[in-house]
């Protein structure tokens, strides 16, 4: 596919510190919370360099709007919010790894460091398992979209809660 991913670009599990990890958990929170709402289940969290959390989002779909992504809502946020400096010192913890569109909109406004629980290719992989439909847009992973984004991910503690997730809403189709 894409080459080789940047040297940043965590392949297996590496140790994430508490706070990290409270980011991630409440990034399942609001997965969750989409989920209930009758959305698919993504969230994420928006936390910049001195470590305080500035936006948070979920997934919100189901009005029609098929970008209303949280990761490409909190980019839109950022650019509108915060300077480009507090951009690029900002890290998005997420749920699940960006998609193409919001991988691009993550880099066009320059924000900094992306840590997702699942990946974009567990997710295909889960989807395919299940015998649901793919996204209408091609699973890539960050790295292929946005080269320069430094990025961590999977989180393997708490992949299986994310799976259940995605589990919950495959079996309502």
């Amino acid at each position: 596919m894409g080459g080789s991913p940047a040297p940043w670009h965590r392949q297996k599990e590496a140790p994430m510190d508490e706070r990290e990890l409270t980011h991630l958990r409440r990034c399942v929170e609001l997965a969750t919370e989409a989920l209930e709402a009758g959305d698919e289940p993504f969230g994420s969290v928006l936390v910049d360099g001195a470590g305080t959390v500035r936006a948070e989002d979920r997934n919100r779909i189901t009005d029609g709007d098929a970008t209303r992504h949280p990761e490409f809502e909190l980019a839109r946020w950022a650019a509108e919010n915060l300077t480009p400096q507090e951009r690029q010192d900002a890290t998005v913890y997420t749920s699940g790894e960006h998609c193409p569109m919001c991988s691009a909109a993550h880099a066009w406004v320059g924000l900094g460091r992306i840590v997702y629980v699942a990946s974009a290719a567990q997710l295909t992989e889960w989807l395919s398992a299940w015998g649901r439909p793919q996204a209408p847009v091609r699973a890539l992973s960050v790295q292929e979209v946005a080269p320069s984004v430094q990025v961590e991910g999977p989180v393997d503690a708490l992949v299986p809660v994310v799976q259940a997730l995605h589990r919950r809403l495959a079996d309502r189709a």
